[in-house]
């Protein structure tokens, strides 16, 4: 059995109107995607599958952590997650995507929402995450380090341009 079956809908048997799902995605979920940047998480999806004759609604709302390396202090941490997202299911001749639609044939029967589920997930994290995403503190030790790596480079750079400008002054 697929691991990510749990994540389909029957849409066949299902009336017109708004149908609600709740999932925990955790780092079960991650691993079945292999190149995932996220390796384990722990987020609670609200998913609303409204229906209708013409096209589908479908609404993602995230809320949980992902485990992921401070940008900073590389330790890692928790970082919270909060999104809301909707995608539009249409009917076409044949199956394609855009930005916002998805276009499937109209006997599809079930719908496997997974793949979104990730894609939001993925979208939700920043592209600059630190422990102050968490209103936490970096590793003490990491930032002492990178203070001293820090002043070390400005010494070394500024010495270097004096010297270079003390160069060309004696040269006249």
């Amino acid at each position: 059995m697929d691991a990510l079956e749990h994540y389909t809908i029957p849409v066949s048997g299902l009336h017109n109107g708004p149908h609600e799902y709740d999932f925990s995605i955790d780092k079960d979920f991650f691993q079945c995607f292999p190149e995932s940047p996220i390796k384990d998480g722990d987020v609670s999806v609200h998913f609303i599958f409204d229906k209708s004759p013409d096209m589908y609604t479908m609404t993602f709302q995230l809320d949980g952590t992902v485990k992921t390396a401070c940008d900073r202090c590389l330790e890692e941490f928790d970082l919270p997650i909060e999104a809301d997202e909707m995608l539009l299911v249409k009917f076409d001749e044949e199956e394609s995507e855009d930005a916002d639609i998805i276009y499937i044939l109209r006997d599809t029967p079930r719908l496997n929402v997974a793949r979104y589920i990730y894609e939001f997930i993925n979208l939700a994290v920043p592209m600059s995450k630190t422990h102050d995403d968490a209103d936490e503190e970096c590793d003490p030790e990491m930032l002492k380090f990178l203070k001293l790596e820090e002043s070390d480079n400005e010494s070394s750079n500024s010495s270097s341009i004096w010297d270079a400008l003390k160069g060309l002054q004696n040269d006249n």
